[in-house]
């Protein structure tokens, strides 16, 4: 027991701890510490380290540009090749059968999926910085393209009459399809390539931290709506519904409804072949995620259930004998690159600004998640010139927007890829896809792809679980993602997305414009101050009150400085001001009319003489009214004791006001003329306004704002509230407040015994005992 007691006591010590120290006001502490000053380099200085060049600032500059140069000479050939060859394999795979289905989210011939599964691959292996992402399709970003796809190139654009029809809608009107599909695949590689432009200029211009207004709230509403407006587009596939295309505000309830109004015309085969594909995708996925420590690869299931029903509907012959709705045509090998419709442009501008930052946020989410997990860093900007280029590159070879697919790159990684050589070897697998294989897909039914694609949502369906965990961690982010969600439902994914932005930036702005604040006290025998309301041992000093705001101060918040203010101190300065002028309006006219008198003693009543100072104030006040003159303003009376005069005056029980500016990070030209008002006002009654805890860029930013002169210093400024409250105190001990002629007029206003005054004898002299005494009520 001795030796553990002895081994507590230096604990004990440890948990206490004891500084002495001066009351730092800010000029005393600048006298004791010198600041170091600023050397903000010289333009010539700046000119010389951007201009200057060696082997080695060249070579890095390289690596920043080209990031293959960084991890392909230290490519460790025995340990990762084998890894990265058998992730390729199954990530090739995937991205084949996922490009395929989300084709026809983008409204385009499923061939053109597989160029957008290949393209995008080659530039990005020399130029991101991800190794572990797969660049590719999304479904959400083919979505959005193909919601572009389908406003400037609809149907009714190709509609034909007479027998040379290649086409119908299923509404009975003949649409030449290969016209339309052709104007469609310019429409997407000419947003493709104007997507690219914008993200190169983003990423030159360093402008990556635009990603950070995207918050997770934010994207996880707005992908979940994008998941349910992707199960709404493709399932009319599977149901094998014509429908028209709508596009816009309250799309998804047009085609819900005329989907459901052409229910009746659905093929059984494509239904069937869909809701099998789904059942089993699903089940399959469960068991990889479960087993996932286990089974060494995944199991392909959609390349499975591809081969499947490829055989099955090429041996059951479905379309002929089923009218069922299969891929029909892949073009094989490669198309000649074509120059982007720039005339295009000014149509899509808008659209593809939205595209480019989602498709961006996605991707650089992706591989932040497996950048922590293998201790590796990503350039954000770096990855907007990556993707930037991938799609220019892939846009004049008619593919459509690349990003990274969540599925696809966790195929990537769990496959035991390391870095995009395995990327690189997933491009070669759909490379032999566009060349050799592409004709065997034919018979496949597109019900099968359209189930795929759906499979593959359940990930972003379940982000719906977050809801309820959000709501009691942060209610405002929750609000932002369910407000998100449903806006871009019914509004569209690139309006919805817009109004999601400016909701959540609205809630920063009011959580700035209404901040938390509160009347602060002492821990007793500590230098801690907390909140008033929250601890019951809180002690307020003797008439000081400490107000501390909780946000920067400007322009649209000053107000909510001002009431809390008044909440916090219980009286508004300009009204106990105006008050107190009106008492003393009240105290000069009786002076002068005799009804009061004023001596070297005070001021008194005359015995008998019915005194109008004692009426009830029930005067409306009238700032203009009380305007009187200077020396009458400067006088200064005991406020808190009883007036000869019944004036409803507010008391004042305070002598010192602390403002805790801690969390104040900055102050606008509005909020520094403001702050120089408020301390005017409560000077004026006799309140000592101080501020404590700020930051030294506020007093910088004070001094360029001709905030101090004669009247408001440097030395009501403390580096902490209770330096603050020491100095307050200390200035009450060592100060004599007291005048003996307030004594005087609290005993003579007590006794309702006549006083004798023996200096009132001469009228000629009473004139100017008054005036004496007047100056004397001053303290």
């Amino acid at each position: 027991m001795a030796a553990g007691g002895r081994a507590a006591e230096p604990l004990a010590e440890l948990s206490h701890y004891v500084v002495a120290r001066p009351i730092y006001s800010e000029p005393g502490f600048q006298e004791e510490n010198e600041r170091r000053p600023p050397l903000p380099p010289t333009l010539r200085e700046r000119a010389q380290a951007a201009c200057r060049c060696s082997r080695k600032r060249a070579f890095q500059i390289a690596k920043s540009f080209l990031p293959i140069l960084e991890w392909l000479p230290n490519y460790r050939v025995k340990e990762w090749l084998v890894s990265d060859i058998i992730s390729g394999l199954s990530t090739g795979l995937v991205a084949t059968l996922q490009g395929l289905a989300y084709a026809l989210l983008v409204a385009v011939p499923v061939g053109y999926g597989l160029y957008s599964a290949f393209f995008p691959i080659l530039t990005y292996f020399f130029l991101g910085t991800s190794r572990h992402i797969s660049v590719g399709p999304f479904p959400v970003v083919s979505l959005m393209v193909g919601s572009v796809v389908l406003s400037m190139a609809p149907d009714e654009n190709f509609l034909i009459e007479g027998s040379n029809a290649t086409g119908t809608n299923g509404t009975g009107t003949l649409i030449d399809t290969e016209s339309r599909d052709a104007q469609r695949v310019l429409i997407a590689s000419t947003l493709t390539f104007l997507v690219g432009i914008l993200q190169v200029i983003f990423g030159v211009l360093q402008i990556g931290f635009i990603v950070r207004y995207l918050a997770d709230p934010l994207v996880g509403g707005f992908t979940t709506a994008a998941a349910f407006q992707v199960l709404v587009s493709q399932l009319k596939i599977v149901l094998n519904v014509s429908t028209k295309n709508y596009n816009g505000v309250l799309s998804i309830i047009y085609t819900l409804v005329e989907t459901f109004e052409r229910i009746g015309t659905t093929n059984i085969a494509d239904l069937i072949a869909g809701l099998l594909t789904i059942f089993v995708c699903m089940v399959v996925k469960e068991i990889n995620d479960r087993f996932k420590h286990k089974i060494p690869i995944p199991i392909p299931i959609e390349v499975i259930v591809t081969i499947v029903a490829t055989g099955i509907s090429y041996a059951a012959d479905l379309e002929k004998n089923y009218n069922a709705g299969i891929v029909k045509s892949i073009p094989r090998g490669f198309l000649p690159p074509e120059p982007p419709n720039i005339s295009l442009f000014s149509q899509m501008i808008a659209a593809s600004f939205s595209i480019a930052i989602v498709a961006y946020a996605i991707a650089v989410s992706v591989g932040k998640v497996y950048a922590t997990k293998y201790d590796y860093a990503i350039d954000g900007n770096q990855e907007f010139i990556a993707f930037g280029l991938s799609n220019i590159f892939s846009g004049a070879f008619s593919c459509f927007v690349a990003t990274t697919a969540l599925s696809r790159t966790a195929v990537q990684e769990s496959t035991g890829g390391k870095t995009q050589v395995a990327g690189i070897i997933s491009a070669g697998i759909v490379l032999i896809s566009i060349v050799a294989l592409g004709k065997l897909l034919e018979p496949l039914q597109k019900s099968v792809l359209a189930a795929v694609v759906i499979a593959n949502l359940k990930g972003m369906f379940l982000q719906v679980f977050d809801v309820p965990r959000l709501w009691r961690q942060n209610k405002v982010d929750a609000m932002i993602w369910v407000f998100t969600c449903i806006a871009s439902i019914i509004l569209g994914l690139d309006l919805g997305l817009l109004a999601g932005l400016l909701f959540g930036l609205l809630t920063v702005v009011l959580r700035v414009q209404f901040p938390s604040w509160g009347g602060f006290g002492n821990i007793p025998g500590t230098d801690i101050y907390k909140k008033v309301k929250d601890y019951k041992n809180v002690i307020e000093p003797e008439g000081v009150k400490i107000l501390k705001f909780s946000s920067p101060i400007f322009y649209a918040n000053i107000d909510g400085l001002k009431s809390s203010l008044k909440s916090t101190v219980g009286f508004d300065a300009v009204k106990v001001y105006n008050k107190r002028l009106k008492a003393l309006r009240k105290i000069q006219k009786l002076i002068k009319k005799g009804k009061l008198k004023a001596t070297k003693n005070g001021i008194i009543s005359e015995p008998g003489i019915n005194n109008e100072a004692f009426e009830t104030d029930e005067e409306p006040e009238d700032n203009q009214d009380l305007q009187v003159p200077t020396k009458e303003v400067e006088i200064q009376v005991d406020w808190n004791s009883e007036l000869p005069v019944k004036v409803n005056i507010p008391k004042v029980p305070i002598h010192s006001l602390i403002l805790d500016f801690g969390a104040v990070t900055f102050l606008d030209i509005v909020a520094v003329r403001s702050i120089k008002t408020i301390i005017k006002e409560f000077e004026r009654i006799d309140v000592r306004v101080y501020f404590a805890s700020y930051q030294d860029s506020l007093i910088s930013q004070l001094e360029r704002s001709a905030f101090f002169d004669d009247t408001v210093r440097k030395d009501i400024f403390f580096l902490t509230v209770h330096d603050a409250v020491l100095y307050i105190r200390n200035q009450m001990t060592y100060s004599d407040n007291q005048d003996p002629i307030f004594e005087k007029i609290s005993l003579m206003q007590e006794s309702k015994e006549p006083i004798e005054f023996t200096e009132a004898s001469r009228p000629d002299d009473e004139l100017d005992v008054q005036e004496e005494a007047m100056r004397r009520l001053a303290s």
